[in-house]
């Protein structure tokens, strides 16, 4: 009876995200609309900020709240855990699931994307990430501080970036009507704010239920928590930049889907890194320390086809999926 209760939860779950994320997307839309912001900039910080900001609530509630080492572990965890599932797999599963659309004869096999936004935002990830890197064999609190005051800054630097280019008009596509407002041509801020508001509240709900489900499945199954560490919390926390990148990319709004991926890595980079260098020594295992290597790896790998080849080929990027399996494996079979 358990087991169909708990399957029932993640059906419940799943609808719950999919119904927050149709809310949210098509909401952020018409207020980067309404803003005049362009499409690009709507993904990599609007949408990025409204679906990381409630799980970076984790880290900070975590470390500076915590009474054990434990806690702060997991908040150090819910630092890392991010960039590297974003990285080594959301990014591979668009590209997976672009060959699949292409496949079901919905749109073609090549993404539609300002290259030029792309390295943007992965050359702000590298940096920050370096910088961080360069932190955790470096014990003295005054250089973590000044790290700390380094990465912020570097993000509102990102923001500023973004919202001062100019939109070339490439990344332009149909808008749908607001949901909340459909009779309406030009929506009005408070039906748009009570849109997307509804939508974050789904997103964030389903994810919840998400992981209950997920915890509880791996109690009953005796899981290795270090596994549902990895596996199933991550991907829970990520689930909302999941679900609307992968609808954007369905409606072959190419440039939201990966913006919204690489904005939420820049911003998992320097911010919720900020906070770990203030509030803990950033002394790192070594299992955890390898999440970021492979996280950089991941984003030179990518950079380098944009370099070499001016665009990325699907079943290319899609490889980038092997370092997130490899460190599974690793992770249940080689400790």
């Amino acid at each position: 009876m358990n087991g169909l209760l708990y399957t029932l939860l993640f059906i419940v779950s799943v609808a719950v995200t999919l119904g927050g994320c149709a809310l949210f997307t098509n909401g952020i839309e018409w207020v980067g609309k309404r803003l005049g912001i362009s499409e690009t900039a709507v993904g990599s910080i609007l949408a990025a900020l409204g679906t990381t900001l409630p799980e970076t609530s984790i880290p900070i509630i975590a470390i500076f709240f915590g009474d054990s080492q434990d806690e702060i572990d997991v908040g150090l965890g819910a630092i890392l855990g991010a960039p590297f599932m974003l990285s080594t797999l959301v990014l591979p599963l668009l590209a997976l699931l672009l060959l699949l659309y292409a496949r079901a004869g919905k749109r073609e096999a090549k993404f539609q994307l300002n290259y030029g936004d792309v390295v943007t935002d992965l050359v702000f990830f590298t940096i920050g990430y370096f910088i961080a890197l360069g932190c955790i064999h470096n014990p003295n609190r005054l250089i973590h501080l000044i790290a700390a005051i380094i990465l912020i800054g570097l993000y509102i630097y990102y923001i500023k970036k973004k919202l001062s280019t100019p939109d070339d008009g490439g990344g332009s596509s149909q808008l749908e009507p607001l949901i909340f407002a459909k009779s309406k041509s030009t929506p009005p801020y408070l039906m748009v704010g009570l849109q997307v508001s509804a939508g974050l509240a789904g997103l964030i709900l389903g994810a919840h239920l998400f992981v209950t489900a997920a915890e509880s499945m791996a109690g009953m199954f005796d899981v290795s928590p270090l596994l549902l560490a990895l596996l199933i919390a991550p991907l829970a926390t990520e689930l909302p930049e999941m679900s609307n990148s992968f609808l954007w990319l369905y409606r072959k709004k190419d440039r939201l889907a990966v913006a919204n991926v690489t904005g939420a890595m820049v911003f998992q980079g320097t911010i919720p890194v900020s906070v770990g260098l203030l509030g803990t020594d950033w002394v790192l295992t070594s299992s955890a320390s390898s999440t970021m290597v492979l996280a950089v790896q991941a984003v030179m790998f990518y950079l380098l086809q944009i370099f070499i080849g001016g665009y990325w080929r699907a079943w290319l990027l899609s490889t980038g999926v092997l370092l997130y399996i490899g460190y599974t494996l690793y992770l249940a079979f080689g400790q």
